[in-house]
């Protein structure tokens, strides 16, 4: 048998695109994912439960050795590290083990898609399927739908942090506007934060909302999981299926092929299969099919960094399933060549599954809309071996500048006299590789975090010292602020990113030399072969990338529903 569609990963637009396709019983589709199933019924309590914190940090969900490089540095005495790089591999990917934030990002976003080259992409285009989507419980309206496969929600009045309310409105003293809904007009203030749960309270993969029992059991759709995808198979400039082992080792063939492993494993595939920069590939090895110099190069992200404040007992969660990015804050920087919101901060009720996370609230910051560009390369035309990642993040200065600003603001947030008794000792915080290391959920981690947060709480007057040893390991606000070389060889260091990898085949016109797709996910070059994930993207959105990821996957199955 041959397949019409062969859809190569199952993640955010994997599911999407196998659960749209195989809507029309004439079509056979076939969706392979090198994770493990998820279904209704069989989900693990750390997937279902609305708070995230354990899901994205279990080795069992993500890719084992995936690394990167985050940022550049211009000191000799700071190289840079690699550090793990946590992406989902398991059925639903990226939503099966994410912060579930629902937003969209701005309208701007989408226009700049289109002056890029991806004709057809404009806010006015892919609004009503983002309206798809959705089934807002909240806000009704044109901006809104009613009916899709996740329900979108805001943290009740009952359930929000005591941290999170004072700080919001802290910042609406400060002036920036408490609004209702961070999906409505695209605006500055602090917004409580969209979210993708069920009616239950439960996530919302979309290997659960889209890959229901009903969709699964459809004769024309077959789903392999725990099978990684080796390589794509071409006949001439035709791909024709893909090699695949695991639970299932065999070459599957298809009518059209759909890469759609996400932004960093999908250009991995091409590469590996000969569709890149010819020097690249005949360096390795690796015949060429189609030239295109753009596969894995555009590489995005949202550079991070973040300040934390201890939280006396009564601002702490009560309830540890509840999810801990309960709002947001979206300001401007002014930053030249910026647009409005280029700037996000989660306001964090909780900063991680344990004990000392309980004790810690945060402001997460990241640049909304950065300008930094990295790349993807091939190390080895073996699918076992991990591509070279290189976000070069804050290579655009226009990105060190703001996250330096974001932290001068987070510090004056938390330290504003409107937030006594809500909030203790302020610090400078950041998802480091040391942080990394003691945050994999295990008994381990859980009984030494379990000791420092009873010395958190015992220390009295000492608690700024204790903190400034044990977890900034002696950086300071105060000396951060203090000296501006300081504090930008702290962000240069200390820069994270927010898992939002995107860009690297992106959309554009056919006569751009570093396009990887038309503004159908067609690759240029080949035939049969299209691409539908985070990586068609020209440009990041001002969002988590989660949600304009299944609208690519509801517009890419669109357009192959009328044969574009």
């Amino acid at each position: 048998m041959i397949a019409d569609h062969l859809i190569l990963g199952g993640g955010s637009a994997g599911c999407v695109l196998a659960a749209r396709l195989s809507e029309d019983p004439k079509r056979v589709v076939v969706l392979v994912e090198a994770g493990r199933n998820i279904e209704a019924g069989h989900i693990p309590d750390d997937v279902r439960s609305r708070y995230p914190g354990r899901a994205y940090l279990d080795t069992s969900n993500i890719w084992h050795s995936l690394s990167a490089f985050m940022g550049i540095t211009n000191s000799n005495s700071n190289p840079r590290q690699r550090r793990r790089y946590e992406q989902g591999r398991i059925l639903g990917g990226g939503s099966a083990i994410n912060a579930l934030m629902a937003n969209r990002g701005a309208p701007s976003d989408y226009a700049e898609w289109e002056a890029l080259g991806a004709s057809g992409w404009s806010w006015e285009n892919c609004l009503p399927f983002f309206r798809k989507i959705e089934a807002d419980r909240d806000f009704d309206g044109p901006l809104h739908g009613k009916d899709g496969p996740l329900t979108i929600r805001r943290i009740s009045d009952r359930a929000i942090s005591p941290f999170v309310d004072r700080v919001m409105k802290t910042l609406a003293r400060q002036g920036y506007p408490i609004r209702d809904d961070q999906n409505g007009p695209w605006e500055d203030g602090v917004f409580r934060g969209a979210i993708a749960v069920s009616d239950a309270g439960e996530r919302l993969p979309t290997s659960i909302a889209f890959l229901t029992h009903d969709v699964r059991a459809r004769p024309n759709l077959r789903i392999i999981t725990d099978s990684t995808v080796e390589r794509l198979v071409f006949d001439g400039v035709k791909a024709i299926g893909a090699q695949i082992s695991g639970a299932v080792s065999k070459m599957i063939r298809a009518h059209e092929v759909i890469v759609s492993s996400g932004a960093i494993h999908s250009p991995a595939l091409l590469l590996r299969s000969g569709v890149g920069p010819g020097k690249d590939l005949a360096a390795l090895g690796i015949p060429v099919v189609a030239a295109r110099a753009g596969v894995g190069k555009n590489l995005m992200e949202h550079p991070s960094i973040a300040v934390s404040a201890y939280l006396p007992p009564a601002m702490r969660v009560r309830d540890r399933a509840e999810h801990h990015e309960q709002a947001i804050w979206r300001f401007s920087s002014g930053v030249p060549g910026s647009p409005q919101g280029d700037m996000h901060a989660a306001i964090l009720s909780r900063s991680g599954w344990h004990s000392v996370g309980l004790r810690l609230g945060t402001l997460f910051f990241w640049v909304n809309k950065s300008f930094s560009r990295g790349e993807l390369r091939l190390s080895s035309a073996d699918p076992r071996i991990e591509p070279d990642v290189d976000f070069r993040m804050l290579s655009d200065e226009r990105d060190l500048e703001r996250l330096k600003l974001a932290l001068r603001m987070g510090a004056q947030a938390l330290s504003d006299r409107n937030m006594d008794g809500y909030s203790g000792t302020v610090f400078p915080s950041s998802y480091s590789p040391r942080v990394a290391k003691v945050a994999v959920p295990g008994a381990w981690n859980g009984l030494q975090r379990g000791i420092l947060s009873a010395l958190l709480d015992l220390a009295g007057p000492l608690r700024p010292a204790l903190v400034h040893s044990a977890i900034t390991r002696g950086a300071t606000i105060d000396a951060l602020l203090g000296d501006d070389d300081t504090l930008t060889e702290f962000i240069r260091r200390h820069a994270g990113g927010t898992w939002h990898p995107s860009g690297t085949c992106r959309m554009g016109a056919k006569d751009d030399a570093m396009a990887v797709a038309s503004p159908t996910g067609r690759v240029y070059g080949v035939e049969g072969l299209r691409i539908c994930d985070a990586s068609l993207m020209p440009s990041i959105p001002c969002a988590n990338t989660n949600i304009p990821t299944i609208m690519i996957a509801e517009r890419i199955a669109n357009f192959i529903h009328n044969a574009e």
